[in-house]
């Protein structure tokens, strides 16, 4: 099946009892045994199991082309599970650009449990050839990345990382699974913030790995489990409900970006924009080889620094002023001081005249008079 079919059909088959086109939200924190030990169909505490919660892990596991879906509470519950999967003293490679609560999580929690980072541009072979001769056992993969755009060759990264053993997970909530297929480029766990295109309309938060390896699978709903940060029925409902438009509104997102992309490109108070659609990117190439389109994410420089940015942030009409992304609404947002404050001291800040756009499926005609009018203010 393609995947816009199985974006509505896919671990979603018609609820037997009714009928029901929809995967019920099933609201229960436990179930009835028919004797000790006689589950019905291995349902027996809803931290466990919950079908609702079922029915998304099938369906994010097809879209991914992986066999297994393991759903969290959030992304960052799916990220800490994911490397808390590894042995404490496991060193991960990671990719030196990345989502500021990613950096958080490693710097200031996991790596006070005894797991060892080193970061590094992986968007540059040669310095990940190099960086894989200190024998990481994790190599940590976003792109594009979060927030510079940057584009990651995933099958060159696989084939050197697998030459030592290590093994990689990328995070592809950028991309969503529509633009964008890890497993079938090499990678070995795929990883998402639901909360972003894939539940697509910031109501719910969720997160989500997929793999095709059994063991690891096993080793994540294990970590699901024991540790519990599992999403309740509703938000795994509202999330299935978002899948279902997915590949719709990614096109649309994508439209709209590319014609945002080339009017900042000729916007007088812009100095760089970041976005792998244009020709111009260092990364286009390898995006267009691997990515089905570019995205709906866009960062962009401007001319007069932090005042600059704090100018055109002053009034932002259609484009909301927040944090997350991947919404149909358009967002825009100061990495530097909003999502990845947590960066600071860590000696990659981004810079203070950066600011990120999550490009919604509003008519792209009145986001671009809002931008117009909004760096007119930067001077």
């Amino acid at each position: 099946m393609q995947f816009e079919t199985r974006a509505i059909h896919a671990g979603q088959e018609p609820e037997q009892v009714t009928g029901s086109v929809n995967v019920p939200i099933f609201q229960t924190s436990t179930y009835v045994q028919d004797g000790v030990g006689e589950m019905r169909a291995g349902h027996d505490y809803a931290r466990t199991i919950n079908p609702t919660r079922t029915a998304l892990q099938e369906c994010m596991a097809s879209l991914e082309d992986g066999r297994h879906g393991v759903a969290f509470s959030s992304g960052m519950a799916a990220i800490s599970a994911i490397l808390s999967s590894f042995a404490p003293g496991t060193r991960t490679l990671a990719m030196n650009d990345v989502y500021g609560g990613t950096y958080r999580l490693f710097s200031k929690v996991l790596q006070a449990q005894g797991y060892g980072f080193e970061y590094a541009d992986l968007s540059d072979l040669e310095t990940v050839e190099n960086a894989l001769t200190r024998g990481p056992g994790v190599v940590w993969v976003e792109t594009p990345t979060n927030p510079l755009l940057k584009i990651v060759d995933i099958a060159a990264v696989a084939e050197r990382a697998h030459s030592v053993g290590a093994v990689v997970v990328v995070d592809n909530t950028f991309a969503s699974p529509y633009l964008q297929q890890p497993l079938a480029l090499g990678a070995d766990i795929v990883v998402h913030s639901t909360t972003k295109y894939v539940g697509g309309h910031s109501d719910a938060v969720g997160g989500m790995a997929v793999t095709s390896d059994d063991e690891r699978a096993e080793a994540l709903r294990f970590l699901q489990n024991s540790v519990g940060s599992v999403p309740g029925p509703f938000d795994c409902f509202l999330t299935l409900r978002g899948i279902k438009t997915l590949a719709i509104r990614m096109r649309e997102h994508c439209a709209n970006a590319r014609r945002i992309a080339e009017y900042l490109g000729g916007a007088a108070a812009v100095s760089h924009v970041l976005y792998p659609g244009l020709t111009d990117h260092d990364g286009h190439d390898i995006a267009a080889r691997q990515m089905r389109d570019f995205g709906g994410m866009i960062s962009f420089r401007l001319r007069g620094g932090r005042a600059a940015a704090d100018a055109v942030l002053r009034d932002t009409g259609n484009w909301s002023l927040g944090e997350s992304l991947g919404g149909v609404e358009s967002l825009i947002e100061h990495p530097g001081a909003m999502t990845h404050a947590s960066l600071d001291g860590s000696g990659f800040e981004v810079p203070d005249d950066l600011i990120r756009l999550s490009v919604g499926i509003e008519h792209v005609d009145d986001l671009l008079a809002d931008l117009e009018r909004m760096l007119g203010a930067a001077g």
